[in-house]
């Protein structure tokens, strides 16, 4: 797997509790970006790791604030929207995004975003962290979202 990512300083948060937000649909695609959370946030010490599911990608940002406002101290969100044949792809994207901005913005907290969005499976399974992608956004979403606890 390559590793484009750059090298940052993501420290012992060992304290603190985080939660992976997977949506449901495309189930071995999620579980790899899921394994790839884990192991992200496993490397900045965090033990105390809750596993959740929603129906699909739109719930992602509203699931996050809520594990926010119950205690969670940081959250990645994870799923996958395929490119289809007709607009719905854009809107799902846009509001997936923008809910998530608004989510870790309003809660001034990180939510790491490993929402994948790809014309085709292929392109997704390449992003997934699975055995021979060439990238693991579950992995880089929780780094990501690690580093926003020493900026």
């Amino acid at each position: 797997m390559l590793n484009n990512a750059p090298k940052v300083e993501i420290g012992n948060h060992s304290k603190l509790v985080a939660q992976v937000i997977s949506s449901s649909w495309h189930p071995e695609i999620c579980q790899s970006l899921i394994d790839g959370a884990v192991k992200g946030l496993k490397s900045g010490g965090i033990e105390k790791i809750k596993i959740s599911y929603v129906a699909g990608s739109f719930e992602l940002p509203l699931a996050a604030q809520l594990a926010l406002d119950k205690g969670a101290d940081l959250v990645v969100v994870v799923g996958l929207v395929l490119k289809g044949e007709t607009p719905h792809f854009d809107y799902i994207c846009q509001g997936v995004t923008q809910g998530v901005m608004d989510v870790s913005l309003s809660r001034s907290k990180p939510v790491g975003f490993g929402v994948l969005m790809c014309d085709d499976l292929s392109q997704a399974q390449a992003r997934s962290g699975a055995a021979g992608s060439k990238e693991d956004k579950g992995f880089d979403a929780a780094i990501a979202a690690l580093t926003l606890l020493n900026p």
